[in-house]
């Protein structure tokens, strides 16, 4: 039998040595495979998440202008129906003012849509201050009075307001609604 010599032992273990890091190496580069694998499907994964923001960012873009454009359209409508009532108040206003100063009434709106209500003032000779109301509905084609103070004949109320449905003719209507109060008023 013979025993190896030393040089024998000594290669035999350089040879392990070159085995053993070759393994490692091999391993080492598993590894680095593996890495770049998911390196490369994050990549991936980003790219697309990149690419779905860069959607929904255009899409929010595309919304907002949109928007702005349909507020530019409202405010412009607005303006201009502003600018008509404005010009329509320019002419109420005048008779607007003699009928309050001719009648002694006021109007007042009731934070309600389309429902006014009329006070009229001087109608009691011994209390110019006393006020006699009504609230006038016109939510439908029909004129409607729909509260009176201090109460009135509903039969006299109901012929004023039918006249004014005929006729469509309000100052005439606010001269017999004033006559009406004057009427229950005297003794």
């Amino acid at each position: 039998m013979r025993y190896p010599t030393e040089s024998q032992r000594s290669r035999r273990r350089e040879l392990e040595d070159i085995s053993n890091k070759s393994i490692a190496h091999e391993s080492t580069l598993a590894k680095e495979a593996q890495e770049h694998e998911e390196m490369q499907q994050q990549i991936e994964e980003l790219d697309i998440q990149h690419q779905n923001h860069e959607a929904h960012r255009d899409d929010l873009r595309s919304q907002i202008s949109s928007l702005q454009k349909a507020i530019h359209t409202r405010r412009q409508a607005q303006h201009h129906h502003q600018r008509q009532l404005d010009n329509q108040a320019r002419h109420n206003r005048p008779e607007l003012q003699f009928w309050e100063s001719h009648l002694c009434m006021r109007i007042e709106g009731l934070g309600i849509d389309d429902r006014i209500k009329f006070v009229y003032t001087h109608i009691d000779e011994r209390d110019w201050d006393r006020q006699c109301a009504f609230e006038l509905n016109m939510e439908t084609k029909d004129y409607q009075v729909v509260a009176v103070e201090p109460a009135l004949d509903d039969e006299a109320v109901d012929a004023v307001v039918e006249r004014l449905n005929e006729t469509r003719d309000l100052a005439s209507f606010l001269k017999a609604m004033r006559a009406l109060f004057a009427a229950s008023i005297r003794p």
